[in-house]
């Protein structure tokens, strides 16, 4: 089975950032080779919608069988509104938490970001994940598209 992956606005802006481009394009590879299964939230569609053309040319270039679209919802406001009031993060990152809460019960295998100051950050995760737990959730996979190279083996 393919692992389903939850990616945030940011992997798609980080295609064409000269400082995480090497690691996102072969990302991208991979989903067009329908390697994963990409979630694809209503979230990430509206943030996407005040992209540049390049951006949501790239969203448009990804097969429709390679991704399942996923809902916000009111359990996942709420898994959102508690990470905040737990203060995991502050209220400004109310969409960086509502991605999380999404990804988490829709059981992405990984939720895949470049915000290392709200998301990618291991106190973060661990706030995060003690929320789950508690609501009887599993932790999620929190990580950056550079753990998802491949690299060949030349041996």
């Amino acid at each position: 089975m393919k692992q389903r992956l939850y990616i945030d606005t940011s992997v798609f802006g980080g295609f064409f950032d000269e400082e995480f481009a090497e690691f996102t394009i072969p990302l991208f590879k991979r989903f067009q080779n329908g390697e994963f299964k990409l979630l694809f939230s209503t979230i990430t569609q509206e943030e996407l919608s005040f992209a540049p053309e390049k951006v949501k040319d790239l969203v448009k270039s990804i097969k429709v069988e390679s991704t399942e679209f996923i809902d916000a919802s009111d359990e996942a406001v709420e898994l959102a509104s508690q990470y905040i009031s737990e203060k995991v993060v502050g209220q400004t990152s109310f969409d960086d938490c509502l991605h999380i809460a999404l990804a988490t019960i829709n059981r992405a295998d990984f939720l895949l970001s470049w915000n290392f100051k709200h998301i990618v950050n291991v106190q973060r995760i661990q706030g995060y994940n003690s929320i789950n737990i508690k609501n009887g959730y599993k932790q999620l996979e929190i990580r950056s598209p550079r753990d998802f190279m491949t690299y060949e083996n030349y041996d």
